[in-house]
């Protein structure tokens, strides 16, 4: 039984895994074990790996293993999931630099309203090494747009 609860699980996030954060993994042995590797495999082996020494809250105490003390815990989740249900809308709004979408994913990233405009021409600005690509992933998109925020919120 536990042997098909598994299968299941992981064959049910195998059509997420392209809509994953590039840093899924977090930090840790594991992560700098498997830097670089792309897939489901190493991603599980990573958080196994992580998860199952420990070493993940030593190197967030301490700022080893690629942990960073000051870090904030935060989910891209739900943005990653809109970003992947809305990525032609969302990149015809970046193209001009306004619309509902590209407002949305403003308010998901809790960019200030008095930051929404900077941010807005950020993304436009943007726009085209963010799209630029033949196979855009939202993974990509929600990076872009983080580096977008991260450059006009205060």
């Amino acid at each position: 039984m536990w042997k098909k609860t598994a299968v299941v699980a992981v064959l049910a996030a195998l059509p997420m895994s392209s809509a994953m954060a590039k840093d899924s993994t977090g930090c840790g042995v594991g992560t700098m074990i498997f830097d670089g590797q792309e897939g489901v495999i190493p991603q599980v082996l990573a958080v196994t790996t992580n998860g199952t020494s420990g070493n993940q809250t030593f190197g967030i105490t301490s700022g080893t293993l690629g942990c960073d003390q000051d870090g904030v815990v935060q989910s891209d989740a739900k943005l990653t999931a809109f970003v992947s249900s809305n990525m032609e809308k969302l990149a015809a709004d970046m193209a001009s630099g306004n619309g509902e979408t590209l407002a949305s994913a403003a308010e998901l990233m809790n960019v200030p309203e008095s930051d929404r405009a900077a941010f807005y021409q950020a993304a436009k600005d943007d726009f085209a090494s963010i799209y630029g690509g033949e196979q855009v992933t939202a993974g990509q998109v929600v990076e872009g747009l983080q580096d977008a925020a991260s450059r006009t919120t205060a």
